[in-house]
């Protein structure tokens, strides 16, 4: 999951970047509307986070601003308000949720991930495709009923290959997602967890799922494409 960060307490920022990162999402950080505005519209983001007050577009302007240009990304504002007026406002100007300070870090978790869903077709936090399943609530995967115990980026890695499953994902596509902007597009880390990815997937079966598409990227399906071994 990748997210978008606005908020101009940097304190907050950076605590709230690393409880992020703690369950291995994707996330850029900035303190400023404008800028939040133009990496909104330009990057495909699974939530926006976004704080009300802001040094200089407030965030009812932001929201506004990338809801006008077509952007459909759920945003979840954060502010210290809680006045009624200001959540219905908030809502109006197409926010999609709205948490006040202080929160707890675990309803914040909690929020983000149930506006992810919402651009999913999945209705639960169960992927399953074959017997190759993940929880993405409990943050674990078992093919056949065997724990794969993957790391955190593994784990995120896998989850956007199975919300994806109907089709091609490209290694821009992955990288979007997965990781964040201070990914070097030239290195070789995806090519790498995509390898070792596959060791635990297919490790003891076999059939592979994860399939490589020579030229265009990767594809996640029912174990039908041939010994896992051919599949490096």
């Amino acid at each position: 999951m990748r997210i978008l960060l606005v908020e101009d307490d940097r304190s907050l920022q950076r605590t709230l970047v690393r409880l992020f990162k703690t369950q291995n999402f994707a996330v850029d950080a900035t303190a400023f509307g404008k800028e939040a505005s133009f990496l909104a519209k330009t990057n495909d983001y699974d939530v926006v986070v976004l704080d009300l007050m802001l040094p200089d577009i407030d965030g009812y302007e932001v929201c506004r601003n990338i809801r006008e240009d077509g952007v459909k990304t759920p945003v979840l504002m954060l502010t210290a308000l809680d006045e009624v007026d200001d959540r219905i406002r908030g809502l109006d100007t197409g926010a999609d949720d709205y948490l006040s300070k202080p929160f707890h870090a675990g309803e914040l978790l909690a929020r983000v991930r149930a506006l992810s869903r919402r651009l999913s077709e999945e209705k639960t936090s169960i992927l399953k495709i074959g017997d190759l399943e993940l929880d993405s609530a409990a943050r674990k995967a078992f093919r056949g009923g065997k724990d794969l115990k993957l790391s955190a980026k593994e784990l995120a890695l896998l989850e956007y290959l199975m919300l994806n499953n109907k089709r091609i994902v490209t290694r821009a596509e992955i990288s979007e997602h997965v990781w964040d902007l201070n990914f070097d597009p030239k290195s070789n880390v995806i090519d790498a967890f995509i390898k070792l990815l596959r060791r635990k997937v297919d490790a003891g079966f076999d059939r592979s799922f994860i399939r490589t598409v020579r030229g265009i990227g990767y594809t996640i399906s029912p174990a039908t494409g041939g010994p896992g071994k051919k599949h490096g």
